[in-house]
């Protein structure tokens, strides 16, 4: 077998492992026996927290920032970012309900995606870098803290199985555009972007991860919200989450975004579908409660 394949096969078998550990209960179980204190959502915080702090030295890299003040304040910055939302999820004291700075928030992601895209130059100066660098990363992963649901009978509960089946989602999404891609595809969606991606692995991946959503919706109806919608958001935003993180990469001349998961690249490379999902679903539950 290709020496290639296993160490991806390996280092992809470990990363959804790490996953599946920090966000279901089976991460609580088996580390409670070495570790009491461990609660679920302990292990959820912890995974985002690295998976921001991760993506942002990445991103450092990536847009290769001057010797300036901008280059070392992006991770404190970003930090600020992160804690004050995290205060506010992780104290319960959000239902779900439109507050100027989530609104803001998520104004901001469209904006900085718009700016990669339409107004590239503007990231060419260490100031711009560090505004895209803390809108793209500590807002989506800030966001992320909220999606998990809190018990109504115990308020120190936190189920994360949310976001679990939001990566299960993307994951499925991923593939499904891909194969369907490999089988049928003829017509590039963005040819100077992202080459290999096609309109007929998309619709693919909207029609499997669909039905993906039908059956988490069947037999995890406490879950929050309605997952054929959930999936469908993410078949549509995954494809964007992809091209971003595409778009980022080829505006500096990078082609991964690090080797942390080797034979996978970067962390940014296996969250950028995440990163851009994330919001949509957290609006998504907003509107959903609203209603």
């Amino acid at each position: 077998m290709d020496k290639n394949l296993v160490q991806r096969l390996i280092s992809g078998a470990v990363y959804g492992l790490v996953i599946v550990l920090c966000t279901t209960p089976l991460g609580e179980i088996w580390l409670a026996k070495i570790f009491p204190f461990i609660k679920e959502y302990y292990l959820f915080y912890a995974l985002i927290t690295f998976f921001l702090l991760a993506g942002l030295w990445e991103c450092i890299k990536i847009m290769k920032f001057e010797k300036s003040w901008e280059k070392f304040a992006v991770i404190p910055i970003a930090l600020i970012v992160y804690y004050r939302f995290s205060v506010k999820f992780f104290d319960q004291s959000f239902f779900f309900q439109f507050n100027l700075s989530e609104i803001l928030g998520l104004f901001l992601i469209v904006i900085a995606v718009t700016t990669l895209f339409r107004f590239t130059k503007e990231l060419y100066f260490d100031n711009g870098k560090l505004i895209f660098s803390v809108i793209y990363l500590a807002l989506p992963f800030s966001f992320a803290l909220a999606l998990p649901s809190y018990s109504d009978f115990n308020p120190d509960k936190v189920f994360t199985l949310e976001v679990f089946f939001l990566f299960v989602l993307i994951w499925s999404s991923d593939s499904f555009a891909y194969f369907t891609g490999r089988l049928f595809g003829k017509h590039k969606m963005a040819p100077k972007i992202s080459p290999k991606k096609t309109w007929e692995g998309f619709a693919g991946g909207v029609v499997l991860t669909l039905i993906l959503g039908f059956f988490i919706e069947k037999y995890y109806p406490e879950l929050r919200g309605n997952w054929m919608i959930v999936g469908f958001l993410v078949s549509i935003f995954a494809p964007l989450g992809d091209l971003v993180e595409s778009q980022l990469k080829r505006s500096f001349g990078v082609k991964d975004s690090g080797n942390l998961i080797p034979g996978h690249g970067g962390i940014l490379d296996r969250l950028d579908s995440f990163i851009i999902c994330v919001p949509v679903v957290y609006l998504y539950f907003v509107l959903e409660k609203l209603v």
